[in-house]
C-alpha cells in the first residue's frame, strides 16, 4: 500500500506529520493508497515560505520573468501528460481517454491562455494622456489556492496560472481525494526552476484548508468547491478583510427553442450534463424545452440516454465513469429517489448501478421529464449524471424558469434565431452563456453570481483577480 506523505515548500520536499486517511478507488471500492496530511505547523511553514519568496523578489518580478516561468511549467507538465492522465483516471474514476483529452488537455489549455493574456498586459497603464497619472496593477501577495477533486489538474491550472502571472506566490491545498494528481504537478513545478517558495503544496482535508485560510500572511483565498464551504471561507476571510475569489456550485439551464436542431441539441445537452459523470459545476443539468417540441425531445432524450455507456475507467471508447466516492454515490441516489417520490417522470436510468457493473460508485445516466420548479431536482445541485426536463410556452417563461435558481454560473441556448439568442443571453442572470453548442474560447472568464460565487478565473480576468489597483499621480513611470 503506497503512502503519500510528501509536502512541498521552500523549494524542497518535506515529510507530512499529520493524520492519515485511506484513499479509495471509486471503480473497485478498495483502498488504493494512504494520504498523510499536513499539520498546522506544516501549513504555517508553507505560508511563511510563500511570504519570504514574495518579499525577496517574486512580488517585483517582470512580466517577462513570469511568462518564462509559465512556459517552463507548461513544458514540464507536457512531459508528464501521460502520468497525469493515468493518475486522474485512477484517482477520480475518469475514463482514460477523457482524462487525456478532457482533463489534462483542459489544464494545459488554461496555462497557454494565460501566457497569451500576458502578452497583452502591462503592469502600468496611463490614466489620461498626461504622463504623470497612471494606474498600476500590483500582486496581492500570498495566495491560498484550495481546489476540488472533480477536475484535479484543470482547477489547479486556472488558479496557479493566474496567481503566478499576477506576481503572487502561492500555497496549494488540493482536495484530499485528488492529492496524487497535485503531487505530480508539484514535481513539475519543482523541475521548472522557480525561486524557492513561489509554489508550495500542502495536503489535507477541510480542517487543513481552514487552517490555511486563517494564516495571517495569506492575502487572497481562491477557492473552488461547494457553496456551503464557500460561505464558510467568505465568512472567515471577512474577519481579516482577506480578498476571496469563489467558484462554487451550479444548476445551469439549457434552453431549447422550437426552431433548434432538436437531435443535435438533445445529443449535446445529454453529453454536457453527463460528462465527468455529471461532476462539473457548470453541467447543463436543467433542460427547458419549448412546448411545441417537448414530446419529441422527451422521447429522443430517453432513447439517447439509454445508449449512453457507463464503464470502468480503463475501458476504451466514449463513456462515463463512477462518482468519486461512496458519499457522492449515495447523495446522487438519494436525489433520484426524491425525484421519484415527488412525482417527476423517470424516462431513462433510475436507482442503482448499471446491471453490468457489480461494484464501484456507478450511477445510471438518468433523465426525468415533467419536472416543475417546486421539485427538489429543479432547485438543488445533484452533481451526478441526472438531467431534468421542463416545458415552457414562451420566451419570457423560458427566461423566468432559467433564472428561477439561487445559482448563476452558466446558461445554454439552442435556437436558429441569433437575435433571440443574444436577447435571451443578455437576460440570463449567469456568468457565462453558450449558444448552439459553441464551446467557450480559451481565456474567456469563468465564474458566476449568486450561490455560484463571485470573481472570475482564466485569461486576463484570472490574472487581475490576484492583483490590486493603485493610482499614482505626480510622477511618470521611471
Amino acid at each position: 500500500m503506497t503512502l503519500y506523505d510528501q509536502l512541498y515548500y521552500d523549494g524542497s520536499w518535506h515529510g507530512a506529520k499529520g493524520a492519515r486517511r485511506d484513499l479509495v478507488n471509486p471503480d473497485t471500492e478498495l483502498v488504493s493508497g494512504i494520504l498523510q496530511m499536513a499539520t498546522d505547523e506544516d501549513c504555517a511553514k508553507a505560508v511563511a515560505s510563500a511570504r519570504k519568496a514574495f518579499a525577496s523578489g517574486w512580488g517585483r518580478s517582470s512580466l517577462a520573468d513570469r511568462k518564462a516561468a509559465l512556459l517552463r511549467i507548461i513544458k514540464q507538465l507536457e512531459m508528464r501528460a501521460d502520468a497525469l492522465a493515468e493518475c486522474i483516471s485512477n484517482e477520480i474514476g475518469a475514463p482514460i481517454e477523457f482524462a487525456r483529452t478532457g482533463q489534462v488537455a483542459a489544464g494545459l489549455a488554461h496555462l497557454h491562455a494565460t501566457v497569451t493574456a500576458l502578452d497583452s498586459l502591462s503592469d502600468d497603464h496611463p490614466l489620461t494622456t498626461h504622463p504623470d497619472h497612471r494606474i498600476r496593477y500590483e500582486p496581492l501577495g500570498v495566495a491560498a489556492l484550495i481546489t476540488p477533486w472533480n477536475w484535479p489538474l484543470n482547477q489547479v491550472a486556472l488558479k496557479l496560472a493566474g496567481a503566478l502571472a499576477a506576481g503572487c506566490t502561492m500555497v496549494l491545498k488540493p482536495s484530499e481525494l485528488a492529492s496524487r494528481t497535485a503531487l505530480i504537478l508539484a514535481e513539475a513545478m519543482d523541475a521548472a526552476d522557480l525561486p524557492a517558495g513561489v509554489f508550495n503544496l500542502i495536503t489535507g482535508d477541510g480542517a487543513v484548508g481552514a487552517n490555511l485560510i486563517a494564516q495571517p500572511d495569506v492575502d487572497i483565498v481562491s477557492f473552488t468547491g461547494s457553496t456551503a464551504t464557500g460561505r464558510f471561507i467568505a465568512a472567515e476571510a471577512a474577519e481579516r478583510m482577506t480578498r476571496t475569489t469563489l467558484e462554487l456550485g451550479g444548476k445551469s439551464a439549457n434552453i431549447l427553442f422550437e426552431d433548434c436542431d432538436v437531435h443535435t441539441a438533445i445529443q449535446q445537452g445529454l453529453a454536457h450534463c453527463f460528462r465527468n459523470a455529471g461532476q462539473s459545476c457548470n453541467a447543463a443539468s436543467r433542460m427547458l424545452v419549448a412546448r411545441e417540441i417537448y414530446d419529441d425531445a422527451v422521447q429522443l432524450a430517453a432513447t439517447l440516454a439509454a445508449k449512453t455507456q457507463v464503464n470502468r475507467p480503463d475501458q476504451s471508447g466514449a463513456h462515463i465513469g463512477p462518482q468519486i466516492s461512496d458519499a457522492q454515490y449515495i447523495r446522487v441516489q438519494n436525489y433520484i429517489e426524491t425525484g421519484l417520490h415527488q412525482g417527476a417522470k423517470l424516462i431513462a436510468g433510475g436507482s442503482g448501478r448499471p446491471t453490468h457493473l457489480a461494484q464501484g460508485y456507478y450511477t445510471q445516466p438518468t433523465v426525468f421529464a415533467d419536472v416543475t420548479p417546486e421539485m427538489t431536482l429543479f432547485r438543488e445541485e445533484i452533481f451526478g449524471p441526472v438531467l431534468t426536463m421542463t416545458p415552457f410556452d414562451s420566451e419570457a417563461e423560458a427566461i423566468a424558469l432559467a433564472n428561477a435558481s439561487s445559482y448563476g454560473l452558466a446558461g445554454f441556448i439552442q435556437t436558429a434565431d441569433l437575435q433571440r439568442a443574444d436577447r435571451v443571453a443578455q437576460a440570463l442572470r449567469v456568468g457565462m452563456v453558450q449558444i448552439n453548442g459553441q464551446s467557450r474560447e480559451d481565456g474567456a472568464p469563468f465564474g458566476g453570481r449568486g450561490l455560484s460565487g463571485y470573481g472570475r478565473e482564466a485569461g486576463i480576468w484570472g490574472i487581475r483577480a490576484f492583483q490590486d489597483i493603485k493610482s499614482i499621480s505626480g510622477a511618470a513611470l521611471a
